[in-house]
């Protein structure tokens, strides 16, 4: 490779870091299916978009399928070099998609601090215990964004509550260690009040 031509590519890396920045970029990709059954389909990514968007260090996006439906997710590596995003049953429903479906896509860096939003429930109920607060930032941030997850998955505000304040108690308890046999037992037995309320 040449001096010139070395050159030209780290200009368009550049680029593509800066569009990867500063707003969505955008491509098509046909929906294949995966090996992986915990979600059964994902989109390749051209590399070169794959490498402005992880410059940096995180694989977190906000992706946008089809100009409607819009998920956080993260940039999952083939095995190859290459990366793909999932796209899970719920949003291939929604939007009808078959596998060999070719699909628009749009990615932007998901620059928020956990990758996922905080649900108000839960963040008032960290602000409202200092201990517990420093133990959830103590957790990696796969565990935060599962338990963040648990919390805002709820349709209910109702339910939403009871999901934060067994966390907190679990965080609590376990000193800052997340035991998910526990966590979902707790969290399944003090729903059923809420689920009684509505007979």
């Amino acid at each position: 490779m040449t001096g010139g031509e070395g050159f030209r590519d780290e200009v368009r890396l550049f680029r593509s870091r800066m569009t990867a920045r500063r707003r969505s970029i955008r491509f098509t990709a046909v929906l294949e299916e995966s090996r992986n059954k915990l979600w059964g389909a994902h989109l390749g990514i051209p590399d070169a978009l794959a490498a402005a968007l992880i410059a940096g260090g995180s694989h977190r996006v906000l992706c946008t399928l089809n100009g409607t439906a819009e998920y956080p997710t993260a940039l999952m590596p083939r095995g190859d070099g290459s990366f793909v995003i999932r796209v899970n049953k719920k949003f291939r429903a929604t939007l009808g998609l078959q596998y060999g479906d070719r699909v628009e896509v749009a990615l932007q860096r998901d620059e928020s601090q956990y990758g996922l939003p905080m649900p108000e429930e839960l963040s008032e109920a960290l602000r409202q215990d200092r201990e517990v607060h420093e133990l959830f930032h103590s957790l990696s941030a796969g565990r935060r964004r599962t338990l963040l997850y648990l919390v805002g998955s709820a349709k209910g505000v109702e339910t939403r509550i009871h999901r934060a304040v067994t966390v907190v108690r679990h965080l609590r308890a376990n000193q800052g260690k997340v035991n998910y046999r526990e966590l979902y037992a707790a969290l399944r037995r003090n729903e059923q009040p809420t689920r009684d309320s509505r007979r």
